[in-house]
């Protein structure tokens, strides 16, 4: 049953009390269903809700996304999976529908970020997402709706106490955003702007042959960025998000923690990572601390020393070479910023990622030093003219 209001047991901490979300006109467009959502969860539901609905406009696909803090650790489209990802993404052997798929690439894109995330689907979720979503430890999820056998599978989540909320698809919020900050109400047009192809016609490189592919996925990183907290870039492949740099303060910090991250999603593929043997027992979510220590430049002795507790045997880890050698083979991924890149530096880390195609809005006194990079690596890249920031 919709309400005007919800009480919370208290704020984004613990002391912030009273809380509550109200809507001043109307009833709210959203039921809760199952749990007690916190501060938190529920903006985590409302901009990750924003994000999937508009996925699904922009390309006629299911679509889910993986929230942690305010900001997306991944995000997908329902695209089939190859065997290879669904034994990184550890679904194989189940049965994925378009939405599932679409979870798994979302969920897939970090899994160490993902650990207790909140989940948002653009369509009524059925059986095999359910099936998916509850071997994963996350804290709550958003839907338009769900099937009496996807309900009662997630009602089983976290002893009963998994949240969840059933918003209203059709719902459009007013024209004006108003929050207030230290008790002044500050107020803009909302961004209802929903990226896509058009804005990616204004190419600069001599290199202009984009494909519908990195078309797709161009959209999907813009879309994504819509909806991380600024300054962002995102490196998408294949419909999916497998790098999200959210919330630096410089932009070339942005371009190399979306980088490191598509670097570890593209290296939990190689053969030694999928050959792991892991005792029996061992959890989805220590699978994934294990394979993140496994690959890390800096895990450290007193991370490993329980190695013996989950590995059938202690495995070799891979050298710098070796990772190398593999990171040669990610190609042909795509790159959104959410603002333009004021310097080269970025087009040199990203090339090292396997990036191809980029999209940012430009504007940048040095948007010809970018340009001649990107000529340099035999880039594509396109100026928007849309700044994306989100706070």
């Amino acid at each position: 049953m919709k309400q005007k209001e919800i009480i919370l047991k208290n704020g984004i901490n613990p002391y912030q009390k009273p809380s509550r979300i109200f809507s001043e006109t109307d009833q709210l467009p959203i039921e809760v269903l199952n749990g007690n959502p916190g501060y938190i969860n529920f903006m985590d539901a409302i901009n990750s809700w924003q994000l999937v609905k508009e996925l699904k406009i922009a390309m006629k696909l299911p679509a889910a996304a993986s929230f942690k803090h305010v900001s997306p650790a991944g995000s997908g489209i329902g695209l089939p999976l190859d065997e290879k990802l669904k034994k990184a993404y550890f679904v194989e052997g189940m049965e994925l529908s378009p939405l599932a798929a679409a979870y798994a690439r979302a969920r897939g894109a970090d899994r160490i970020s993902s650990f207790g995330d909140w989940i948002a689907l653009s369509d009524k979720v059925d059986e095999a997402t359910a099936l998916l979503i509850k071997k994963e430890v996350s804290d709550g999820i958003i839907a338009p709706d769900y099937s009496v056998e996807a309900l009662k599978i997630l009602k089983q989540k976290r002893k009963g106490s998994f949240n969840i909320i059933k918003i209203d698809p059709d719902y459009e919020p007013d024209a004006l955003d108003t929050r207030k900050i230290y008790g002044i109400v500050f107020e803009q047009h909302r961004n209802s702007l929903i990226p896509n192809k058009d804005l990616l016609h204004n190419i600069l490189t001599e290199n202009k042959n984009l494909p519908d592919e990195a078309v797709r996925d161009l959209i999907v990183s813009m879309i994504t960025l819509k909806y991380t907290q600024s300054n962002s870039v995102c490196y998408a492949l294949n419909g999916q998000v497998i790098g999200c740099g959210a919330g630096q303060q410089s932009r070339i910090h942005c371009t190399r923690l979306a980088g490191e991250k598509a670097d570890l999603w593209f290296l939990r593929q190689h053969p030694a990572v999928l050959n792991l043997q892991f005792k029996e027992g061992v959890s989805r979510t220590e699978k994934d601390i294990s394979i993140d220590q496994f690959l890390g430049n800096n895990t450290t002795a007193e991370e490993m020393k329980d190695w013996g507790d989950v590995f059938v045997n202690i495995p070799k880890r891979l050298t710098q070479e070796e990772k190398n050698d593999w990171l040669k083979n990610l190609d042909g991924v795509s790159l959104g910023s959410d603002a333009f890149f004021p310097q080269r530096d970025n087009i040199d880390r990203a090339q090292k990622s396997g990036v191809k195609y980029i999209v940012q809005p430009g504007g940048s006194i040095r948007d010809d030093k970018v340009i001649n990079a990107c000529n340099e690596y035999g880039m594509v890249m396109a100026f928007s003219n849309t700044r994306l920031f989100h706070h």
